[in-house]
């Protein structure tokens, strides 16, 4: 029955998407870093409705000691979902798709990380969904990304990831949760290290014709590089930020000085 409803809605018309966007359009995305004062290095992202945190702690040793890696750092991303993240309240326990995307997503940030230089140590990631509205993977591995970072964990370049896929015979960038509902959906969670082009992170759920398949990609790297900019500019900020706020009471101190 819904999927006959389904049928009737139009995806797309006139180049423009349900919530308005165009084809290639992201949904809004904000991104700031440093938001946990505990944590080696952190992020809170706001993505459309997907509202993440991450929280980077380490390296420091890995414990029990039969775990450690004497070439290199370990990295253990743990993605979760809170139970209200969703519209039907969710089990606290992590499910077999947490457990997946966690494992996905710490072998896409091992890529980028200089883990040689860390033998014997792990890298936490835990990253928080707080609320989900499709995507939710790739926002975790942009939040937890730009949280390494913070954390001033030595990289090959950040992790940007996106989603793109096909909703209502287009392909398109950014699905949010009705497009990944559509009756011929396909969904392509994908990340890169932007300045290579290096893909480390691909998936998909559904098919597509080979000449649409090279159009999503092409598109995904041009989104994954917006994303990229979004990145840099959060970490940037924070850093100015830091910098005006050290300089602030030495003019103080200055002045009062000229004052004496």
């Amino acid at each position: 029955m819904s999927k006959k409803k389904d049928e009737t809605i139009e995806y797309v018309k006139n180049g423009k998407r349900l919530d308005g966007r165009g084809l290639e359009e992201l949904r809004p995305l904000k991104i700031e870093a440093g938001v946990l004062s505990r944590a080696d290095g952190s992020c809170a992202l706001e993505w459309g409705q997907n509202k993440v945190v991450a929280a980077v702690y380490g390296p420091r040793e890995a414990l029990p000691k039969h775990i450690q890696n004497p070439y290199k750092a370990l990295v253990n991303f743990q993605y979760r979902m809170a139970t209200f993240s969703v519209p039907d309240r969710k089990n606290p326990r992590p499910g077999r798709r947490e457990m997946e995307i966690s494992k996905i997503s710490g072998e896409a940030l091992e890529k980028a990380i200089f883990l040689e230089r860390f033998p014997n140590t792990t890298i936490d990631v835990f990253v928080e969904i707080l609320d989900s509205n499709a995507g939710t993977r790739v926002a975790a591995l942009a939040a937890a990304s730009v949280a390494l970072a913070d954390a001033g964990i030595p990289m090959r370049d950040m992790v940007s990831a996106v989603g793109v896929g096909k909703a209502g015979g287009e392909v398109i960038l950014d699905l949010n949760k009705d497009e990944e509902d559509a009756p011929d959906a396909v969904d392509i969670p994908l990340a890169i290290l932007p300045r290579t082009e290096e893909i480390v992170l691909l998936q998909m759920d559904g098919l597509l014709r080979p000449e649409e398949w090279k159009k999503a990609i092409a598109l995904g790297i041009k989104g994954c590089k917006q994303v990229y900019g979004v990145q840099k500019e959060a970490l940037r900020k924070k850093y100015l930020e830091a910098e005006k706020e050290e300089a602030e009471p030495n003019t103080e101190a200055a002045a009062h000085g000229e004052g004496e």
